[in-house]
């Protein structure tokens, strides 16, 4: 992370690329029990939330990221009724899931507490939901969360994760997937935020694949999706699934009950297509 005449700047040395984003002020930082924690403002994307250097969301695009880590997993399960979310702590993945009339409960797992607080001070839109009956908001370990889960015991599992790097490296195990398998009923489905297709296709998203399969999920699935403030514009998420991923409730996704800025049942579609090189992973 660079700041440079009133520029962040999030490098990345691997591609040889950087994306930036003018800022007029800095409004907050701290160090947090676990991360460190910066809110900018920026001259054209809004407010800007940066972890351990890395840009997390922005006001401007942050819909994309959101709607996509929620609305077509929750759409290719026939009936989602109680969803776990590890991570997440702005809550605007809570917020889009709590959009669905089929959801009777979601629990959120993520183990720092003050991204969330700091997400209701300086992006209140996506704490909207935070006070919904159906919302639990849990501080701890989402690792030991799963682990220590009950059998059988959700619908959906949205894993909005970090990079894999550092303490969230074990979020992209087999062993982490495998208990995600047993803590999901056998229709259950699991989607994990997967990277950069174009920069992480062979170092991220073919072994999660392979990882979610070798941990009983058969049946994989990558999502893409543009996403202009992440390395690359150009992101992804990964579904594993007992079931096959051929279909979802497109009917519903047309006729759906709320309003959306970037997700409907076209773009579902769309984002199921696969690049030449890398839908011949196996």
């Amino acid at each position: 992370m660079t700041l440079d005449n009133s520029w962040f700047s999030e490098p990345q040395p691997d591609s040889g690329t950087a994306f930036s984003l003018k800022i007029t002020e800095k409004l907050h930082e701290e160090q947090s029990e676990f991360q460190k924690i910066e809110i900018f403002q920026t001259e054209h994307f809004g407010k800007l939330m940066v972890i351990d250097g890395y840009i997390m969301l922005t006001d401007r695009d942050n819909f994309i990221y959101h709607e996509m880590m929620s609305h077509p997993i929750l759409f290719s399960h026939p009936n989602p009724e109680k969803v776990l979310i590890i991570g997440g702590g702005d809550c605007g993945t809570l917020r889009e899931v709590l959009k669905h009339d089929t959801v009777k409960n979601v629990q959120q797992v993520d183990i720092d507490e003050r991204v969330t607080r700091l997400s209701e001070i300086h992006f209140p839109a996506l704490c909207e939901s935070n006070n919904d009956s159906r919302a639990e908001l849990h501080f701890e370990d989402g690792i030991k969360w799963v682990k220590d889960a009950e059998p059988d015991s959700y619908d959906v599992i949205i894993v909005d994760s970090t990079d894999p790097i550092g303490p969230g490296e074990v979020l992209f195990s087999t062993e982490f997937y495998q208990n995600c398998r047993r803590i999901l009923k056998n229709d259950g489905l699991v989607v994990q935020q997967s990277e950069s297709p174009l920069l992480h296709h062979e170092s991220i998203i073919i072994p999660m694949h392979q990882r979610m399969q070798a941990a009983g999920n058969p049946h994989t699935l990558s999502f893409n999706f543009p996403q202009c403030v992440y390395p690359s514009g150009w992101w992804s998420c990964t579904v594993g699934s007992k079931i096959p991923l051929t279909s979802f409730r497109e009917d519903d996704a047309i006729n759906k009950s709320f309003k959306t800025l970037y997700y409907n049942a076209e773009i579902h579609k769309a984002a199921t297509a696969q690049p030449e090189f890398i839908k011949n992973y196996k």
